[in-house]
């Protein structure tokens, strides 16, 4: 029994692993086009989004088996609970990643994109990277880096807020272009804080312990 178990249990984190490469492949996407102005790469963005609802769906029916049919106990229970809570925060990363693609589609595009902006980019798309990699190799110390650096990424976007409010005042006539931007940062922001709560679940299956929680949960095995 205990063998099926751990099978279905390895099961699921292939299909998290699969759910976050969708995430990478949705942001990388959009970030690319909105250097590039690609196309193809705009419309693949909305098809990775369905492809990510989908798996969400996939991984919850999942989750909810493993929970009735199996019955686990402790860390086993924190690992499940926890990859339900993830997928969440992940379908909204999927969402943004579109939302971002769209706002390039009507116009973003036209201007050059700041390096900060592709370097911002860079650093939430690393982030959810590392904190589905966690996961799967209960891998605490990665978690917690996650957390470490959405510092890095809200500091990328205090200093887009600040250069894109700056443009707007030395160039009216670019005003919708540099608001684009700043709505394209926020989407990028949120998706490192999407990969926080990642993280933070990560954390919770391996200790038993939420941020916000006073009391741990049993460590028993």
């Amino acid at each position: 029994m205990r063998n099926r178990f751990d099978e279905q249990l390895s099961q699921l984190h292939i299909e998290l692993v699969k759910m976050g490469a969708l995430c990478e492949e949705g942001i990388s996407a959009a970030a690319k086009a909105l250097e590039e102005g690609d196309e193809a790469l705009l419309r693949r963005v909305p098809t990775v989004e369905q492809e990510i609802d989908r798996k969400e769906r996939e991984i919850e029916g999942m989750c909810m088996r493993l929970l009735l049919r199996q019955q686990p106990v402790a860390r086993d229970l924190r690992t499940i609970s926890s990859a339900l809570k993830m997928i969440s925060d992940m379908e909204r990363i999927g969402d943004q990643a579109a939302d971002i693609a769209e706002i390039v589609r009507h116009g973003a595009g036209q201007l050059p994109c700041p390096l900060r902006l592709r370097e911002m980019a860079r650093a939430a798309i690393h982030m959810v990277t590392d904190s589905i990699d966690a996961y799967v190799n209960a891998d605490l110390d990665m978690a917690q880096a996650v957390m470490k650096a959405d510092d890095v990424v809200d500091d990328y976007f205090l200093s887009m807020r600040d250069e894109l409010v700056s443009a707007i005042r030395r160039d009216s006539a670019e005003a919708d272009h540099y608001l684009d931007l700043l709505m394209i940062a926020k989407y990028l922001e949120r998706i490192g804080d999407h990969a926080v709560n990642i993280a933070e679940w990560v954390e919770y299956s391996i200790t038993g312990v939420r941020r916000d929680d006073e009391i741990p949960e049993s460590h028993e095995k």
